[in-house]
């Protein structure tokens, strides 16, 4: 657990908000203004629902990434504030983003965070000009392995558990050892140890929504894991969740169901990323894809825990547990032979939301 604070929003309009954040560093306004050119347009990193993320060097020299929330002396904007600032605070992690320090004024709410070099896995698989190597197979197993324990760590160890919800390879980022860093908690959802399910305004991007999440509302720790699934797919394919719904449907196949017979029919070589011009290790592949298919089963109970997952990366069950889902599935086909529904939402997912990117450049 991380420090633990008081936060007070102060509603009278001539007096700032009181705030105590132990171990945080509070910016003036004017010291994250120079240090982002007075907010430059050269210096915007990307854009997201709730502000603008800036390019910044401090006056010693280090590199940041400055958050202007864009919603100003609006309770939205400042219970946004509060809770990225609750979240980021509580959760401290090798592979979670930590919040550097803030600034708050009367008409100004910002949130200073450790530059990521490296981007996020979004630009590096979609964005990467043609003079820059691909990400290589180790890498992208640690990314993998690191995000899984960064979403695990939010799940399982802080009290309350902390609830992502909009897990996507934008939001994963990487640092300059290629670290995976699990970063963007503005849509995170902060829950109570004893809820399990809470019915809130689906907040998220299309195209990594866990069904049960977009037709109900009701979000829980596996909504994360069927994002991580989805993200998963898109390390090993290179290809966005929406691309791969497409190469699914030409066939009139859902996406869940065309992976699975990939898999069935040892053509994985059409799933993995051609970028990597045949250096990976297929059974490694084949593990991966195993995950990916355990994460994004229609049924959320039916989805491992983020902790099970680690487990299964780090290679402690996995054969066991994909041999005995093998004969789960026979039976449920046998008993209910109706097409699976988890990849119906992905079809219908022609727009998607901005990501909100915060340490890097896209």
């Amino acid at each position: 657990m991380g420090c633990m604070f008081f936060l007070c929003i102060n509603s009278a309009a001539d007096e700032d908000p009181e705030v105590d954040f132990t171990q945080l560093r509070r910016f003036s306004l004017r010291e994250l203004q120079f240090a982002t050119d007075t907010f430059s347009h050269t210096n915007i990193l990307g854009r997201g629902g709730f502000g603008t993320v800036y390019k910044g060097r401090l006056a010693d020299g280090t590199l940041v990434a400055v958050k202007r929330l864009k919603a100003r002396k609006t309770r939205r904007g400042e219970l946004q504030f509060q809770t990225e600032v609750e979240l980021i605070t509580m959760a401290v992690h090798r592979n979670l983003l930590r919040l550097r320090g803030f600034c708050m004024t009367q008409t100004e709410r910002l949130l200073v965070y450790p530059y990521m070099a490296n981007g996020s896995v979004a630009s590096w698989l979609r964005d990467r000009p043609e003079s820059q190597p691909p990400l290589d197979w180790e890498k992208r197993k640690r990314i993998a392995l690191g995000s899984a324990r960064g979403l695990a760590y939010l799940h399982d160890h802080c009290d309350p558990k902390i609830i992502h919800r909009d897990v996507k390879a934008a939001n994963i980022l990487l640092d300059e050892e290629f670290e995976a860093v699990v970063g963007d908690f503005g849509l995170a959802k902060l829950m109570a140890s004893k809820d399990t399910h809470v019915t809130t305004a689906v907040r998220g991007t299309m195209g990594h929504i866990a069904p049960e999440y977009l037709s109900t509302g009701k979000s829980s720790e596996k909504t994360d894991v069927f994002g991580y699934g989805v993200m998963l797919l898109e390390l090993v394919t290179g290809k966005t969740a929406l691309r791969l719904a497409q190469l699914a449907y030409n066939d009139e196949v859902l996406l869940f169901d065309w992976v699975k017979g990939l898999l069935k029919d040892r053509r994985l070589e059409a799933l993995v990323d051609a970028n990597l011009k045949g250096n990976y290790i297929i059974d490694e592949v084949e593990q991966l894809i195993h995950v990916a298919l355990f994460c994004t089963q229609g049924s959320s109970g039916q989805r491992p825990k983020m902790s099970e997952v680690v487990k299964m990366l780090e290679g402690d069950g996995l054969a066991e547990r994909w041999e005995e889902w093998q004969k789960e599935e026979m039976v449920r086909q046998d008993f209910n032979p109706v097409q699976h529904p988890s990849t119906y939402w992905i079809m219908d997912s022609s727009s998607q939301i901005p990501p909100d990117e915060l340490s890097g450049p896209r």
